[in-house]
């Protein structure tokens, strides 16, 4: 497991280009050694931003970086000893695989006999021992991603940096290369800070996912956590699929609320502070969604129209009209007996009050 003492800090970090807005807002993130974190979110969210800072290519407006407990603002890039990978490569295309990767050693001053070792060290971690000899243009993106990732690793730094590194390659590779990272950080215990816009990769990779929006540190967790547990609405409909419904409080009951939406009451596990009166929205993810049979099986029970029906493999994604709308998801395991349900059926929808999260209401609501 990851050590527990802060090995990346990010204190009140902010960040703005002109003066007005915040690209990073109020910043605080602790990093262990030995994890990896994802930071995660949509475009402009900030999230490169502080990959950036933490690099030394930009310097924070306001706040601290501190690396191994010590402040880096005056610590340029080439000193900070940190590895990064980008989409793009950036590799030298004049330059041998080898070449490539034999010269971060060389700005180091390493000799050649150490070079040498490294570089096939680092080779045969990604799997391409014998491409010493190729250039770039001599490659697929996927080699020469995994060249990248090793130019990264062959110094052996204690922190390494990776911007949307496989989002320039296509669905499988990318798939593949997702699990080659995780094992390659595994097997040497290297800090590893990723960013991302995609919630599955984040979700495969990652010990630890900061959710971003807007600047600002929406939550982080583990990936069951951030799935299971969200905190806010945002991270709730970012990660994963889920139904969302809008109310208000109508009534308290200690840990639960419940919620009028559209003249029913739905009860619910209470997330966000909010007052009787104020607006909520309601989290509920499609696998907690059972055809309630028999009736009164539930505390939330509900009738419905079943409106379409999609084969997906393992499961089948049923969208059912209630609540006035005609997407709310149920999704069903592609099991015997799964429920013979068809276009057309009048159904029972029903779930418990802790698989229904009363959040911060939704803006767009």
């Amino acid at each position: 497991m990851p050590d527990e003492t802060p090995f990346v800090e990010f204190e009140a970090v902010t960040k703005s280009y002109d003066g007005r807005t915040l690209v990073v807002d109020g910043l605080d993130l602790s990093i262990r050694q030995g994890e990896f974190l994802t930071l995660l979110g949509p475009s402009g969210s900030g999230k490169t931003t502080c990959l950036m800072m933490l690099a030394g290519f930009e310097a924070p407006t306001s706040g601290s970086i501190r690396l191994r407990g010590r402040p880096i603002k005056n610590v340029p890039a080439r000193k900070r000893g940190i590895g990064m990978v980008f989409q793009n490569y950036a590799l030298f295309p004049h330059l041998t695989v080898g070449q490539n990767l034999s010269f971060p050693l060389e700005v180091r001053k390493m000799d050649a006999g150490i070079r040498a070792e490294r570089v096939a060290r680092a080779l045969d971690l990604v799997r391409l021992s014998g491409y010493e000899s190729r250039r770039p243009n001599e490659l697929s993106g996927g080699q020469q991603q995994r060249v990248a990732i090793a130019r990264a690793l062959v110094f052996e730094p204690d922190l390494v940096l990776m911007d949307e590194p496989l989002g320039a390659l296509d669905r499988r590779l990318r798939e593949e290369l997702q699990y080659e990272i995780r094992g390659i950080q595994r097997r040497l215990g290297v800090t590893f800070l990723y960013v991302t816009h995609d919630q599955q990769e984040a979700m495969v990779l990652s010990d630890r996912i900061a959710v971003f929006h807007d600047g600002r540190l929406q939550q982080i967790a583990s990936p069951e956590g951030l799935y299971e547990e969200p905190m806010r609405n945002f991270v709730a409909r970012f990660i994963g699929e889920n139904n969302r419904l809008h109310g208000r409080i109508e009534s308290m009951d200690g840990a639960l609320v419940d919620v009028s939406v559209g003249g029913r009451t739905v009860r619910a596990l209470r997330v966000a502070e909010l007052d009787l009166g104020e607006r909520t929205t309601l989290s509920i993810r499609p696998e907690r969604v059972r055809f309630a049979t028999p009736p009164g099986a539930m505390t939330n029970e509900f009738e419905g129209r079943v409106e379409d029906m999609t084969f997906l493999g393992d499961h089948l994604r049923v969208a059912v009209r209630a609540f006035g709308r005609d997407d709310f998801i149920v999704r069903i395991p592609n099991t015997v007996g799964h429920g013979g349900v068809i276009p057309g059926d009048t159904v029972r929808i029903g779930w418990t009050p802790t698989d229904c999260r009363s959040l911060d209401p939704d803006p767009e609501a």
